[in-house]
């Protein structure tokens, strides 16, 4: 067997398992991979009561001048 075979065989090897690695661990989609928790929002809390209206002028005394 010649080395330039040999070479052929053991490359076609090495990109074979590289190959595999890149599958596994790759970013190929969500094959093979638990599906991402969906993010969970704290629920707003409810707003607090607003000041009551005034209900009519406000008086205040004038000094005389």
């Amino acid at each position: 067997m010649s080395s330039e075979s040999l070479g052929g065989i053991l490359g076609a090897i090495v990109a074979a398992i590289v190959l595999a690695v890149a599958v596994v661990f790759g970013p190929i989609g969500q094959y093979g991979k638990p599906p991402k928790p969906a993010k969970v929002e704290p629920a707003p809390a409810p707003a607090a009561p607003a000041a009551p209206a005034p209900r009519g002028p406000i008086i205040r005394e004038v000094p005389n001048q």
